[in-house]
């Protein structure tokens, strides 16, 4: 039997390592999971299955019944649940598991960050940065800042977002990667004085940042949630590899 590797997938990263390991068939099995919360995921290589596992104890089923012998998570930096029950399932099991996360963002002169470590810690800061907020925090998690009546929200989600929202708010529905002259014009267009973003890293979305940078907008950021206690992640597909002891390419 070929060695079957799960990925935790729904990012950019985790469909390049699906890609990777798919073109070594037929001597690695791959399978990609997906949690099914947006509509329309990008082409996976390998096989796909979408839907949760049921918490720890099912995704531990799930890794016995299909004879899984390694498990990646390369989930969004900010599925902290996902992480923990992947860890837990694979200890269970007695299997090896890997993180793949993206490098987080870094300020460099010029930025105004005002790192926060939740979502609600965002929001208590808004009232004192400025009234006109770009929230690029995702469709989740909204119901932090709907106490916030006297600040204008514009809300950017590839998906639309789930209710209660701000109750001054205008939706965006957008996909990256976006460019640093249309984050530009977007932050002139909605006369925005403060954005709020996630630390996920990554080229596709940083554009708002510089144009943050280039207008003088202060930038709230929520810092990544912690791993695991002893878990270590790596930083790129190349990584993965090596862990599993597979070498690069093909």
């Amino acid at each position: 039997m070929p060695p079957h590797i799960l990925v935790l997938g729904g990012t950019t990263e985790a469909r390049e390592l699906a890609a990777e390991l798919a073109a070594r068939r037929p001597e690695v099995r791959v399978t990609t999971s997906l949690a099914g919360r947006v509509s329309r995921p990008g082409a996976q290589a390998g096989e796909v299955r979408i839907g949760g596992f049921g918490g720890v104890e099912g995704l531990a089923a799930w890794l016995r019944e299909e004879r899984v012998d390694a498990v990646v998570d390369a989930t969004h930096p900010f599925a902290e649940s996902i992480t923990a029950n992947a860890t837990r399932a694979a200890t269970d099991t007695g299997l090896p598991v890997v993180v793949l996360r993206r490098p987080g963002w870094r300020p460099v002169p010029g930025d105004r960050w005002h790192p926060v470590d939740s979502l609600p810690e965002a929001a208590d800061a808004l009232p004192g940065l400025g009234r006109r907020i770009l929230l690029t925090t995702g469709r989740l998690g909204l119901a932090a800042f709907a106490h916030l009546p006297q600040l204008h929200f514009v809300v950017r989600s590839v998906e639309p977002p789930k209710p209660p929202l701000p109750p001054d708010a205008e939706v965006l529905l957008a996909r990256g990667p976006f460019t640093v002259a249309g984050e530009a014009a977007l932050l002139r267009e909605h006369r925005i004085d403060v954005v709020v973003t996630k630390d996920s890293g990554g080229a596709a979305t940083a554009a708002k940042l510089t144009a943050a940078r280039e207008a003088g907008v202060p930038v709230v950021v929520v810092r990544r949630p912690p791993l695991p206690d002893g878990v270590s992640a790596v930083p790129d597909v190349a990584g993965v590899l090596e862990r599993l002891g597979f070498s690069p390419g093909r």
